[in-house]
């Protein structure tokens, strides 16, 4: 199962730790609109809010039915998860599963003040989880002066939980404007596949897309043709004339 985190590494070596915008106070999910069914890499975005302690852990609670979750912690960082067994096992195609993960956890390393850390986290939504739902990931902030700070309550409370919402099968996993912990919790209906009277969002594809193909016709390829022999003719004058100018600068 965890052949599908390959390129977590990778993204990993990336992270960086840069000072945070008003709008990056709150423990959030990127991308945070992940379609239903899908196995994605997404970075838990954790901001120090404090002047003279550094960020040194984060402890964040999953959902139950997430069978699968990996981290890439960043250099300095290290990565645990936590389990519970199943009450009954789950057959998969990758084989047999006996137990769920229950939390993820990131310790050992510091978020400076005035910094935030991404934590990339590769894990697969539950299957219970539908599209139109909004799936919250309780997260517990520890800091090097004893503060916690817990981020588990709801999107309009001071310290809401960071969400995931649950898009259409099959489409792209979206980083989207919203709340401050997530997405709005109901999203446009070009997103979701479902009507909404919500407020517009703004989302921004995270998925690689096809690239596109050029098509050149025949005419275009005639009118390239003349303007090659052009360029040609002209790059054999101006040979021809520095040619001629060295060998006057001989003769003299």
């Amino acid at each position: 199962m965890l052949s599908k985190t390959t390129t977590l590494a990778a993204v990993a070596g990336a992270t960086i730790l840069v000072a945070p915008s008003a709008a990056l106070a709150h423990v959030s999910f990127h991308p945070n609109a992940i379609p239903q069914g899908a196995f994605v890499t997404t970075d838990i975005r954790v901001p120090n809010e404090e002047s003279n302690a550094s960020v040194t852990a984060i402890r964040v609670k999953l959902p139950e039915g997430v069978l699968d979750a990996q981290g890439a912690p960043p250099a300095g960082w290290s990565f645990s998860s936590k389990t519970k067994k199943l009450a009954k096992p789950i057959k998969t195609d990758d084989g047999t599963v006996t137990s769920e993960i229950t939390e993820v956890d990131f310790t050992g390393g510091k978020i400076k003040p005035g910094d935030f850390g991404n934590f990339p986290v590769a894990l697969g939504l539950p299957d219970a989880a539908k599209q139109g739902q909004v799936i919250g990931f309780p997260t517990i902030q520890t800091y090097s002066n004893g503060d916690v700070v817990r981020w588990i309550g709801t999107p309009t409370d001071d310290k809401p939980a960071p969400t995931i919402d649950v898009t259409a099968p099959g489409a792209a996993a979206l980083d989207v404007t919203g709340g401050d912990a997530g997405p709005p919790a109901k999203l446009p209906a070009n997103l979701t596949g479902v009507a909404s009277t919500s407020a517009s969002a703004t989302a921004t594809p995270v998925a690689a897309t096809k690239p596109a193909t050029t098509v050149i016709t025949k005419k275009e390829t005639s009118t390239l043709s003349i303007i090659a022999l052009i360029v040609g003719a002209l790059g054999l004058i101006a040979g021809g004339a520095a040619l001629a100018t060295r060998r006057r600068t001989a003769a003299a």
